[in-house]
């Protein structure tokens, strides 16, 4: 039996093209998303890999195989998919691969208004179908072909975004972007066009090779480039975005890296003051200060697990304004509780723009405490090395919890140890109130882990 264990992934489908999967795996995908979501219609976009137009083509016709009225959306980022699927209440797909290699692809599934697919919610469902078809039980075909259309939304998705972060009374920001090859290039030109930004853009040429670095800027190999265009340009602040532009990295004036986190409490306390009193999400793994900067502006922190499916979930459950992941992934009710890296971008410009200090001074009051990083470790045995760790800091004083992982809390530090899902590794990352006890908290767990 064909077996797709190694592309479907807990919250979306990915492998390398054309020798994990291709065009006629993505038309079976298109029939089984047809048949899961049992929609009369749906939007798909991909990204600007070379691979990309051809898979995407292959989807929409296997869903208009069976009968289903595909809209496509042609090149977009993840965000602009997630607004079509919103705005026209569409099931939608994405190809995309986000930060992978040139050589991979993937499809990002979501239902009717940017609802998410993950293995509970009809991935196991559409793996299971495609892979009966793989093995030559083609799918039914229905009666009639649904018909495939073109549309260009990326006006309207600026508009929206624009409308929901007033700029006007901004100061003039000179604004670097690095679009690493991605589809920041593609939709940074008409979100900031009549902002006022001068913007200074970097690698904006669409090419899924990716012929200048990774679009990955959670390697900080990878904002090199931008760091030094800000200096050298004089520039307020430095954006980077992902492959798929759904994520955004902030650099400040002196291209100095804005934590996620610190962003995260920023965006936290100005969606606040719009929505007084609200509940704001945070992963386990972002700063204390997020809680606290909830706190202080009369919100609600709720802590969940790691992950889009299970913020979007949490959203979903507790009505909340806004949601944040060290990752670098930020979640709005006003974007139908998707992510979208270029809303939080625009946050931070007004932010900014709207008093005199520089960006490094504006965020010191949302980045408290000395972090880690994530350091992960390769070990054999993931679960013996987290026993080990837990059995350590099993001591008074000390609290435990394992919502995601095992984090393990002292009145002066914290610590999170999770397992990744994908390879051998174990993830660790360390916060304190001091660059002293992070390091020997670090160096005391890592000895345990890498014994």
């Amino acid at each position: 039996m064909a077996d797709l264990s190694q592309i479907v992934k807990a919250y979306d489908v990915r492998g390398v093209v054309p020798d994990q999967w291709d065009e006629s795996l993505a038309e079976l995908f298109g029939a089984a998303f047809a048949q899961v979501t049992g929609a009369s219609a749906i939007v798909v976009g991909h990204d600007m890999r070379p691979s990309s137009p051809g898979l995407s083509g292959a989807f929409a016709r296997g869903a208009a195989a069976r009968g289903v009225d595909v809209t496509e959306i042609g090149l977009c980022s993840t965000d602009q998919l997630y607004f079509a699927s919103g705005q026209l209440g569409l099931p939608g797909a994405m190809f995309t691969a986000s930060h992978n290699p040139a050589q991979y692809n993937g499809i990002k599934l979501c239902r009717a208004g940017a609802a998410p697919v993950g293995q509970d919610t009809g991935l196991a469902e559409i793996r299971t179908l495609v892979e009966g078809w793989a093995d030559g039980g083609a799918p039914e075909a229905a009666g009639s072909a649904g018909a495939v259309t073109r549309r260009d939304v990326l006006a309207d998705y600026a508009a929206h975004l624009r409308s929901l972060v007033d700029l006007r009374k901004s100061r003039p920001l000179k604004v670097v972007v690095d679009a690493g090859n991605g589809m920041g290039g593609h939709t940074v030109p008409t979100v900031f066009d009549g902002l006022p930004v001068d913007l200074v853009p970097m690698y904006f040429e669409l090419d899924g090779t990716f012929p200048n670095h990774e679009a990955n800027p959670l390697d900080p190999a990878n904002l090199v480039d931008l760091q030094a265009k800000v200096r050298e340009t004089g520039a307020d602040i430095g954006l980077a975005f992902d492959g798929d532009a759904d994520r955004c990295f902030v650099v400040d004036e002196r291209g100095e890296p804005v934590s996620p986190s610190a962003i995260t409490a920023l965006v936290a306390a100005r969606e606040l003051a719009k929505h007084p009193g609200g509940t704001v999400i945070h992963n386990l793994i972002t700063s204390w200060s997020v809680p606290e900067v909830v706190k202080e502006h009369g919100g609600k922190p709720v802590r969940t697990r790691v992950g889009h499916s299970f913020i979007k979930e949490e959203m979903a459950r507790t009505g909340a304004i806004f949601g944040g992941e060290h990752s670098a992934h930020y979640y709005f009710r006003d974007f139908w509780n998707a992510d979208t890296g270029m809303l939080a971008a625009l946050h931070v410009l007004a932010a900014l723009g709207g008093q005199d200090g520089p960006l490094s001074e504006l965020v010191a009051q949302y980045d408290r405490y000395a972090a880690s990083g994530e350091i992960n470790s390769t070990v054999a045995d993931q679960a013996d090395r987290a026993a080990a760790v837990k059995a350590a800091y099993t001591v008074d004083g000390i609290e435990l919890d394992e919502l995601d992982g095992l984090t393990v809390t002292s009145a002066d530090w914290w610590f999170n140890l999770r397992a990744s899902n994908t390879e051998p590794l174990l993830r660790l990352n360390v916060e304190a109130r001091d660059a002293e006890t992070v390091a020997r908290v670090r160096d005391e767990v890592l000895a345990i882990v890498r014994a």
